[in-house]
């Protein structure tokens, strides 16, 4: 079974990557069938044959789960179109200090509700009693 899968290149801790169509049974360095492209992932520079590598996957070849995800966010043009996560991760610490603060938020807008609901059943009381007295 055909592979497209990323062949590691890089000196230690500085890995670059070649996108390469390959046997599942060969070894990561091993000869590769085609190569399709490369990918820098600290930089997020990649350059990438993607009608090449969308005829391989129509042929029967099985896209790893990254190269899946860097085929999908390619451009036309072969780059990698990244997009920054906006998510920002928080603390176990900073996550319940959050839920706490959302919990009193919460807890003080029902007060408001039931005061504001007390002001107008009370006005509403009082209604009907003055019209009582002017009549």
């Amino acid at each position: 079974m055909l592979k497209i899968r990323l062949k590691r290149l890089g000196a230690k801790k500085a890995p670059t990557y070649r996108v390469i169509v390959i046997n599942s049974t060969t070894k990561r360095e091993g000869l590769p069938i085609q190569e399709l492209g490369h990918y820098n992932p600290k930089t997020k520079v990649m350059k990438l044959d993607k009608v090449s590598a969308l005829d391989w996957i129509k042929k029967g070849a099985q896209p790893t789960e990254t190269v899946k995800y860097l085929i999908n966010n390619c451009n036309d043009d072969g780059t990698l179109n990244y997009q920054k996560k906006e998510t920002v991760k928080l603390s176990k610490k900073a996550q319940a200090k959050a839920a706490a603060e959302a919990e009193a938020k919460a807890k003080a807008e029902e007060e408001a509700r039931l005061a504001a609901e007390a002001a107008a059943a009370e006005a509403s009381a009082e209604a009907p009693a003055e019209e009582s007295k002017e009549a």
